[in-house]
């Protein structure tokens, strides 16, 4: 995956529009509320909300997100991993681990070492060392969500 580019959108803000349509296309969320979670994201320093995107050359491939709640009643389980997305083209290559492993880094660096994730995946994210935590009752959702977590730990 040395062809890749992995970036942080707080480090690469010429980034952000592109980025917002992106996820957009890929979660059909309105486009505006990825806007105003870039823009929470380049105007301060702190850890959440975080975008990260992987480029081959300078098309978008991938991308997820780390933002305090991912629509879910455990507001107590936060920072959650949102919208993981990888092209169709480029799955099983390793790029949704290689980005979440990017994420869990980052965060770790930050001090916060463990991040959740919602998902109706019953078996891919233990792939990347995530551990299955309990149910959580999505927003406005009739059935539970499988609510992961990731404890990564700087030595």
């Amino acid at each position: 995956m040395e062809q890749y580019k992995r970036i942080k959108i707080q480090d690469h803000p010429e980034w952000a529009e592109r980025a917002a349509k992106w996820f957009h296309e890929k979660w059909n969320i309105p486009q505006k509320a990825y806007e105003e979670s870039m823009a929470e994201c380049l105007k301060k320093k702190g850890a959440v909300p975080q975008w990260y995107i992987m480029l081959d050359w300078e098309r978008i491939i991938a991308g997820l997100g780390v933002i305090e709640n991912d629509f879910h009643n455990r507001k107590d389980l936060t920072p959650n991993v949102c919208a993981v997305y990888v092209e169709k083209e480029y799955r099983c290559q390793g790029i949704a681990g290689e980005m979440l492993d990017m994420a869990c880094a980052d965060f770790a660096g930050a001090g916060i070492d463990t991040l959740y994730l919602i998902t109706d995946h019953t078996s891919f994210y233990e792939r990347y060392g995530w551990e299955f935590l309990c149910m959580v009752q999505g927003d406005g959702e009739k059935e539970m969500t499988r609510m992961y977590r990731k404890e990564s730990y700087v030595f």
